[in-house]
């Protein structure tokens, strides 16, 4: 198969690895003397089901087009989540902007208590047993990167123990 110009398979092959999952996609126009322009936004999530996780928001004006482009821009920006066996290391909240989300580590065969977009960031970052909550605002776009900033705050036991200079027994 040829490749394209970034090292993939020029017709629509994607990474088997990570699967992508379409969140939420959003209609704006404007009014112009012929009419109306719509505008497309997509936000998009990406995982492996295994660890990794990325969010890519794009904008285009077709929604395939913004798909696309939130897909690679998900890809880009791929982060680690740092796990317990199949649950978070600890509990953790964060804010963007209206979005308020509380995460919480569950027992084994609890299962995933989240609800819209960070549901689907949990579901494809690997977390199989979590609580969560999301409170404030309901936009998908503040929920999701409130969500993935609480990724970015989580810390294993071993990072911890190194920042505080205590050795493992």
């Amino acid at each position: 198969m040829a490749q394209g110009r970034y090292g993939r398979a020029e017709r629509g092959e994607q990474d088997s690895e990570f699967e992508e999952r379409v969140v939420n996609v959003n209609r704006s126009s404007k009014v112009v003397k012929g009419g109306r322009n719509f505008h497309f936004s997509a936000l998009i999530v990406v995982g492996n089901r295994k660890g990794q996780v990325g969010v890519g928001f794009g904008k285009a004006n077709e929604v395939a087009d913004a798909i696309r482009k939130g897909g690679e821009l998900a890809r880009k920006a791929i982060v680690t989540i740092p796990m317990s066996g199949a649950t978070l290391t600890h509990a953790v909240s964060a804010r963007f902007r209206g979005g308020k989300v509380i995460m919480r580590p569950a027992s084994e065969g609890t299962g995933i208590i989240a609800g819209g977009g960070m549901r689907a960031v949990l579901e494809l970052g690997g977390v199989k047993d979590v609580l969560a909550k999301s409170l404030g605002s309901a936009n998908p776009l503040n929920v999701v990167k409130a969500t993935m900033k609480g990724i970015s705050l989580l810390r294993t036991r071993e990072e911890i123990l190194d920042k505080r200079d205590i050795s493992t027994l």
